[in-house]
C-alpha cells in the first residue's frame, strides 16, 4: 500500500477526511444534496454576495468595453491595469495612510510579505493562533521565529525584552480577530510596546474585521484608532467584501519595496480587472453601512449569550465568529449533520485546523441574518445540544 493510501485511510478513520462539497448558494441559503439550508459557515458578514441590488447597480454602470475579465499577465509587465491605482488610492484616503498594495488573496498577502522584508537578522513573534497563510509565509522566509502563547502579552513583552539587542528587527505578527475562535488582540498594547523599541513592526491581518468593524469598517485598527502605528495592516476582499483579493495598507516605501521584493506579488498573474472595479464598487457602500454592522455586532451578542450555558464551550469570542467546541471530532460531525438535517448548513471544524480535542461548529452570522433566523438557530442548538 502507498504512503499517500495510508495516509487518506489514517484520516478517514480519524473522522478527519476531506472531500469539496457540491454546493450552490440563492442568497443567504446554500444547496446541497438538493437540501436548501440557512448558511452559517459563510464568510459573508456583510450578506453582500448575494445582493441583487447591488449587482445590477454594478452592472448598469459598467463600460463593458473598458473592462476586462483576464488581465493576461502580472502586475510588472501589462496586468498594472488603471483600476489598480484607482484602487489603491481610494484604500489609502480610508485609512489616511501614504500607500497601499493590493494582491490576489489574502493567502498571497500573508505568505509573501514576511519573506519579502525579513532576513537571517530578523526575528519574528507570531501569536500562536495565526492563520495558516502566514504560518506558510513565516516557514518561506529566513528569519528567527517564536510562537508566543495565544494573545499572553507577558510571555510577548519578555520575549521582545530579551531579544531586541540580538536582531536587526523584529516582527509582531497577530490577528486583530481571530478566524477560529473569533476572540480578538489587544491592539493598543501592542502598540505601546512597540513604541518602547525602534527595531519593532507591528503586522496585523484584519482579514475578519474589514468591513465590520470601525466607523468605515476599516476594522479593529479604525476602531482603537491605532491605525497609523501598524506598519503592515493587512485586509481582504473576499470576506465582508463580497469580492476576491486582498491589500496591505504600509508606507509610500514599503510598498516600493515590496514590489520589487515580493514574490507572491511578482510572479503572479494580476486580478481581473473587473473584479477590481466591483470591489471599488463595494468598497464605497460599506464605508455608509453602519447599520449592518451595528446588526451583526447585535446577533454576535445574542449567539454568544445563548450558547454560553450551552453543552459546549464558547472560547472567548467577542465577535460575529461563535466556536461552538464539542471537542471530540465524531461528536462534532454528528453535530453538524443533525443541524443540517434541520435545515442550518453548519460544518465541522476539526484537526489540523484546530488543535486535537478542540473540534467545533463555526458559526459565522452575517448581516443578512434576521433575529427570527436567529432565535430559530439557537432554538435548535438547545434542542440538539441538550441531546449530546
Amino acid at each position: 500500500m502507498n504512503t499517500y493510501s495510508s495516509q487518506l485511510e489514517q484520516l478517514s478513520r480519524q473522522g478527519n477526511l476531506r472531500s469539496l462539497p457540491a454546493v450552490d448558494a440563492q442568497g443567504l441559503s446554500i444547496v446541497r444534496d438538493g437540501n436548501t439550508m440557512l448558511n452559517f459557515s459563510s464568510n459573508d458578514y456583510l450578506g453582500l454576495a448575494d445582493d441583487t441590488n447591488l449587482k445590477k447597480e454594478f452592472l448598469q454602470n459598467l463600460n463593458s468595453r473598458n473592462v476586462r475579465f483576464s488581465s493576461t499577465s502580472s502586475r510588472l509587465l501589462t496586468g498594472n491595469f488603471p483600476v489598480y491605482a484607482r484602487l489603491e488610492k481610494r484604500l489609502a484616503e480610508l485609512y489616511k495612510a501614504e500607500a497601499s498594495l493590493v494582491f490576489n488573496s489574502g493567502y498571497h498577502a500573508n505568505s509573501g510579505i514576511l519573506p519579502a522584508v525579513t532576513d537571517n537578522r530578523s526575528l519574528i513573534l507570531a501569536d500562536k493562533l495565526v492563520h495558516a497563510s502566514i504560518v506558510d509565509g513565516i516557514g518561506l522566509s529566513k528569519a528567527r521565529c517564536i510562537r508566543y502563547r495565544h494573545n499572553d502579552y507577558e510571555q510577548l513583552e519578555r520575549l521582545v525584552s530579551e531579544s531586541a539587542s540580538q536582531y536587526e528587527a523584529i516582527f509582531i505578527v497577530t490577528e486583530s480577530i481571530f478566524s477560529m475562535d473569533g476572540d480578538e488582540c489587544d491592539l493598543p498594547r501592542l502598540v505601546a510596546l512597540k513604541k518602547h523599541y525602534p527595531n519593532i513592526y507591528l503586522y496585523v491581518d484584519e482579514a475578519h474585521a474589514f468591513g465590520v468593524r470601525g466607523q468605515c469598517g476599516l476594522g479593529c485598527a479604525e476602531e482603537q484608532d491605532v491605525i497609523k502605528e501598524i506598519d503592515f495592516l493587512v485586509g481582504t476582499f473576499g470576506k465582508a467584501a463580497a469580492s476576491v483579493g486582498a491589500f496591505v495598507i504600509c508606507s509610500d516605501e514599503m510598498k516600493r519595496y515590496l514590489v520589487n521584493k515580493m514574490r507572491t506579488l511578482i510572479f503572479t498573474t494580476a486580478l481581473p480587472p473587473v473584479n477590481l472595479e466591483w470591489t471599488l464598487f463595494i468598497i464605497d457602500k460599506i464605508v455608509d453601512m453602519q447599520s449592518h454592522r451595528e446588526h451583526l455586532e447585535a446577533i454576535g451578542h445574542k449567539v454568544r449569550q445563548a450558547l454560553n450555558p450551552l453543552n459546549g464551550a464558547i472560547v472567548s469570542s467577542s465577535s460575529h465568529i461563535v466556536p461552538f467546541v464539542l471537542g471530540e471530532t465524531e461528536r462534532t460531525v454528528q453535530t453538524a449533520l443533525k443541524l443540517q438535517h434541520e435545515g442550518f448548513y453548519l460544518l465541522p471544524v476539526r484537526p489540523p485546523t484546530v488543535p486535537q480535542g478542540t473540534s467545533r461548529l463555526r458559526i459565522s452570522l452575517s448581516a443578512g441574518h434576521t433575529d427570527t433566523e436567529i432565535d430559530q438557530l439557537i432554538h435548535t442548538l438547545t434542542k440538539i445540544s441538550s441531546g449530546l
